[in-house]
């Protein structure tokens, strides 16, 4: 029964390693919790050390495409995979890129003042105070709520979706605090920042991404999906493949370089890493990145996205690491990449990097 186990996990599974076709211990240490059960729900994980492939596997599951079922999917290099909220974090590196051109307004600048067109909201005192960095620390101090699932249409992502107008919908949430003093989790702050570059760049958001990011990275596949509107869904509608986000990783490890080319400038990346506020759950957060709980600078730096989608680069050891997984709107999703890395990764890895 067992050889029969290995054999059919062997036969749904597609990896490769630095080595080439064979399955080195990690991986099989990774298989081999997957099928233990204590992996449920992972798609692909990707692990590069030092700019060199470490570990690599990919496992097949029902998946989803913005909410769309898609059942019994084989995962692999090539699958494009929902980011989720690892999209914020994506669009903050756009951002930076857009300001290093001149084409978005600075952080210190009011929000308010680039949405003239809503001259109502624009004359509102309180809400000139808030800045573009209280968008990107998503501190700007206005009501919103992502606590409800995401099908439900009280959620504030999901009613912004369904809103007429996206950006007036966000921007004239009610005040509930100063702005710059209290986080809140919000996808209507990522929207905002999509606009803005969206108009600075005379191009939708998706575009700007493949001339500024993508194209320069390589990364030929990648969808962007949009709402009803028509707009590019900045706070989770990225779908890249797990090379792909692994390369942007590998760009933050290198200081924002790739190959010879800067491709996020260093100064931003020193900024958007710089914590901005502690989080209940003792985590930092900086521009639309999480951060660890200590060091200056920290660890290691994360996007997070709904499911078990997950980016983590340790620059200090030159790590990137990537999980997608397809548990989404399950509270406890988190538990899945947290196992991985504290289970199998941090005992694997520190045993490589004291055999260097």
């Amino acid at each position: 029964m067992r050889i029969l186990m290995a054999f059919m996990l062997l036969a749904s599974v597609q990896y490769s390693t630095g080595l080439g076709a064979e399955v080195n211990p990690v991986e099989q240490q990774i298989m081999q919790a997957y099928d233990d059960g204590k992996l449920d729900g992972l798609h692909s994980v990707l692990v590069m050390l030092k700019g060199e492939l470490f570990a690599e596997v990919h496992f097949r599951g029902d998946d989803e495409r913005w909410g769309e079922p898609l059942r019994d999917r084989q995962h692999s290099p090539q699958t494009l995979h929902d980011l989720r909220s690892v999209s914020k974090s994506i669009v903050a590196l756009l951002y930076g890129i857009a300001l290093s051109e001149g084409k978005v307004p600075g952080l210190d600048e009011s929000l308010i003042a680039q949405f003239r067109q809503y001259e109502d909201l624009a004359a509102d005192p309180k809400r000139q105070a808030i800045t573009i960095r209280d968008v990107l620390t998503m501190q700007m101090g206005t009501e919103w709520n992502e606590d409800l699932p995401y099908t439900d249409r009280r959620n504030s992502e999901i009613a912004m979706e369904l809103a007429d107008d996206r950006y007036r919908f966000v921007l004239d949430r009610p005040m509930v605090t100063e702005p710059g003093t209290e986080w809140r989790y919000s996808g209507g702050a990522t929207a905002l920042l999509g606009r803005l570059i969206a108009v600075g760049a005379g191009m939708p958001l998706d575009a700007y991404a493949q001339e500024e990011l993508f194209g320069p990275l390589g990364i030929e596949r990648f969808e962007w999906i949009a709402g009803e509107d028509g707009e590019p869904s900045a706070a989770s509608g990225l779908r890249l493949t797990v090379h792909g986000l692994a390369k942007i990783g590998q760009m933050i490890s290198n200081g924002g370089r790739y190959c010879d080319d800067q491709i996020v400038p260093e100064a931003w990346l020193a900024e958007a890493f710089t914590p901005a506020t502690t989080l209940d759950s003792g985590l930092r957060y900086g521009l639309h990145w999480y951060l660890s709980a200590n060091g200056n600078p920290p660890g290691w730096m994360s996007g997070f996205g709904n499911g078990g989608q997950r980016i983590t680069i340790q620059p200090q050891y030159d790590l990137v690491f990537v999980t997608f997984a397809g548990n989404y709107n399950q509270r406890d999703a988190w538990k899945v990449p947290v196992r991985l890395i504290e289970e199998i990764l941090v005992p694997a890895l520190d045993k490589e990097l004291k055999g260097r």
